[in-house]
């Protein structure tokens, strides 16, 4: 019988890849080039969700799911220019993926923005986690995939865009899941390091995200990330007004071997052999895979 977070991580996938074309099409081609057999081997690296730093909502609330299920809050970054705050979340089991939880800084957005925002969330009144039994995994799906204000009007998607792009991308997708990541350092050799990695996406025309360089790189040179630029999709805004607007996208993760076990024969290595957590800087730069700059690219 599968358990509550099973339920709730299988309901986000599947939404998630029914939403996103690349996940399907990474799948496919690497499973075409023998790189593996069927989806169940790609190992999850961290899935991510954006939410509005408002009363009753964001970080605080949303994270009580997680820590039910016995997600570990750790550490915390800021993203000054993005006006963003996040945390990671480490999981109950090495079978599930770590969480990576980012909660927009609304009061340090003009206040035009803030009344935009504020307009369609003022009506949640309490805590919506709280009115949950946690212990159904089927709520819980239901919840992250129901909306909590009325659909946007572009015009209101437009103006925050202006301020925020994460905004905009907030106030229409809500708690849809963001992105998830494929741990390539497990995948077989000659795949299992981004650089090459990477090569082989463009060689299958992926277009990767190029803001801070395609491969982000953290300060030790222990933890490489890369993604996708998000495919636009249609959107359809209040009033039946309709927009091609950013979607997910799909990230990978190398996660190197930390020094003090670099003698370690491969196959001893395991998950706390490598690096762990995450990198700000490298975070920063992945936030832009839904930006106009990136998905811009697309329709040149």
């Amino acid at each position: 019988m599968s358990s509550p977070l099973d339920v709730v991580l299988s309901g986000l996938m599947r939404r998630y890849k029914e939403r996103v074309p690349d996940v399907q099409l990474v799948f496919s081609v690497l499973k075409n080039s023998n790189v593996i057999s069927n989806e169940n081997d790609i190992e999850n690296d961290h899935i991510a969700f954006r939410t509005l730093g408002v009363k009753n909502l964001g970080i605080q609330s949303f994270e009580k799911i997680f820590l039910h299920y016995g997600y570990q809050k750790m550490d915390h970054y800021f993203f000054s220019e993005k006006k963003l705050d996040a945390y990671w979340y480490a999981p109950p089991a090495n079978n599930y993926p770590r969480i990576f939880m980012s909660e927009l800084r609304v009061q340090d957005l003009p206040v035009s923005a803030q009344e935009i925002i504020y307009s369609y969330t003022k009506s949640i009144v309490t805590d919506p986690v709280d009115a949950i039994d946690l212990n159904d995994g089927i709520a819980v799906d239901e919840f992250l995939h129901r909306p909590m204000w009325r659909t946007p009007t572009l015009e209101d998607y437009k103006s925050l865009s202006n301020e925020s792009e994460y905004a905009a991308w907030v106030i229409y997708n809500r708690y849809y899941l963001n992105h998830f990541t494929i741990s390539v350092h497990n995948l077989k050799n000659g795949y299992n390091q981004l650089p090459e990695f990477n090569a082989f996406l463009k060689r299958h025309h992926f277009i990767l995200n190029n803001s801070g360089g395609e491969i982000k790189t953290s300060a030790d040179g222990l933890l490489r990330q890369s993604s996708t630029v998000a495919k636009m999709v249609e959107a359809e805004f209040a009033e039946g007004e309709k927009k091609m607007i950013s979607g997910s996208y799909v990230e990978f993760a190398e996660r190197l071997i930390l020094p003090e076990f670099s003698h370690f024969p491969k196959e001893d290595i395991t998950t706390i052999h490598r690096r762990e957590g995450f990198e700000a800087n490298n975070a920063d730069k992945i936030f832009e895979s839904t930006y106009a700059a990136q998905t811009g690219k697309l329709i040149q």
